[in-house]
């Protein structure tokens, strides 16, 4: 076998090996989606409250991330993966043994550290290939974000057959055995780290660069947006259609699953278009989606000749999901499109600049569940979920268009260079 064979074989391997690990850290770090409805219930917990237990998890795996970034450019990804997977099994274990709500907090801040895997297998991945393939090869590795629809197959089903106790005790074997398989199937290559004489400091330079922050805000949209709710669209279903948990995750997962697996064609899309105009189509039609997802179930009486005449306006569950499919599309498409932006832009700084992108993704994944729980209680409208998300893509639109759009193509085949 010649040694690009192997080498092509090896760098497979990694990918394969490193997308079931991240879709095993996401599913746990989606946990609560789930099991945090029948917490609720036995809690008393208002939607706000709901809200930050969902959250909390996401706060730490997002905090973690630029150092698992720049650890891995440093040491490897297949060690800090490796080390970071271990690190989580004890925290899922004693999560079924919880009882009181701040313990379920202060635990899921140490469950929550499997969410900055992402940072680390991205540019772990991502060194294993040409620059021409990587936009394909981050979408595959990130086809792990389908972790949040096998944690709505999965733990419902759990949940009602044994309770939700035994959803962690699962959970924690299977991070187990993914960390073992992991390290027995990747592998490690020292032409891929960052040299030693490179400090912390030099890496962080990159981020003074104005793009960075727009990918900031684009990630905070097609990745907060999509784990933020992804862990409250499981609740929303029970509540707005009166579905039982196990159906309500099953419709949720028609937004989760596209929201994953998909992101792979988005990379090959990517690599082929260019992120530009990926991103700013993913952009339009979120918009289109969320604003049909904002409008409440409206009933509304008006006089006619005949006398008053009541008419209801609304989207059924049908439509929702159908809306909610779409958007799931759309995101997996715009998550692969942004961090082919890094790899075309910080070729050698990957890793950190995965890692700051990727704590804005986070935060906004850490933020929204809380600020969904929170206009929910104000306003009483479920609905006000979607409307927080339309607000926020309209400001992305305007600010890609003043940076990007208004300066070059948005068809055509070639790649067109982002610009401050």
């Amino acid at each position: 076998m010649s040694s690009a064979a192997k080498t092509s074989t090896k760098a497979y391997s990694v990918l394969i090996v490193s997308t079931f690990a991240f879709t095993v850290c996401f599913m746990v770090w989606m946990m609560f989606g789930v099991i945090g409805i029948p917490i609720k219930k036995a809690l008393d917990l208002s939607a706000t409250q709901f809200g930050l237990l969902t959250a909390t998890p996401i706060l730490t795996g997002s905090l973690v991330r630029v150092p698992l970034g720049i650890w891995t450019d440093r040491f490897g990804g297949r060690i800090v993966m490796f080390l970071l997977m271990l690190s989580t099994v004890i925290p899922i274990w004693m999560m079924s043994c919880a009882t009181q709500y701040w313990h379920f907090l202060v635990i899921g801040l140490f469950v929550g550290m499997a969410g900055g895997s992402f940072s680390v297998g991205t540019p772990y991945v991502a060194r294993w290939f040409p620059k021409s393939r990587q936009g394909f090869a981050m979408g595959v590795f990130g086809a792990g974000n389908s972790g949040a629809a096998v944690n709505k197959f999965v733990a419902p089903a759990l949940v009602v057959a044994f309770g939700w106790a035994v959803v962690p005790e699962v959970y924690a074997a299977v991070m187990l055995g993914a960390a073992l398989l992991f390290w027995i199937f990747s592998a490690s290559d020292p032409s891929h780290l960052v040299a030693s004489n490179i400090s912390f400091k030099d890496q962080l330079k990159a981020l003074k660069d104005p793009k960075v922050l727009r990918y900031c805000q684009y990630y905070s949209i097609v990745f907060g947006g999509y784990v933020g709710l992804s862990l409250w669209m499981v609740q929303y279903y029970v509540g707005e259609f009166g579905l039982e948990i196990r159906t309500a995750a099953l419709l949720a997962a028609c937004f989760s699953l596209p929201g994953g697996v998909l992101r792979a064609i988005g990379g090959w899309m990517s690599d082929k278009y260019g992120a530009h105009q990926v991103t700013w189509w993913v952009m339009w039609v979120s918009w289109i989606c969320l604003f049909l997802l904002s409008y409440p179930q409206t009933d509304f009486t008006i006089q006619t000749i005949n006398g008053p005449e009541t008419f209801h306006i609304g989207l059924n569950i049908y439509l929702f999901t159908s809306l909610m499919f779409i958007l799931g599309i759309a995101w997996a498409f715009g998550k692969a499109s942004v961090f082919k932006y890094i790899g075309d832009d910080y070729p050698e700084n990957i890793g950190t600049i995965s890692g700051i992108v990727g704590l804005a993704g986070g935060l906004g994944g850490f933020i929204l569940p809380i600020m969904f729980g929170l206009i929910l209680d104000i306003t009483g409208i479920r609905s006000s979920a979607f409307m927080l998300m339309y607000g926020v893509v309209w400001v992305s639109l305007v600010w890609m268009y003043l940076t990007e759009v208004r300066k070059s193509e948005v068809m055509g085949s070639k790649s067109i260079p982002s610009l401050t």
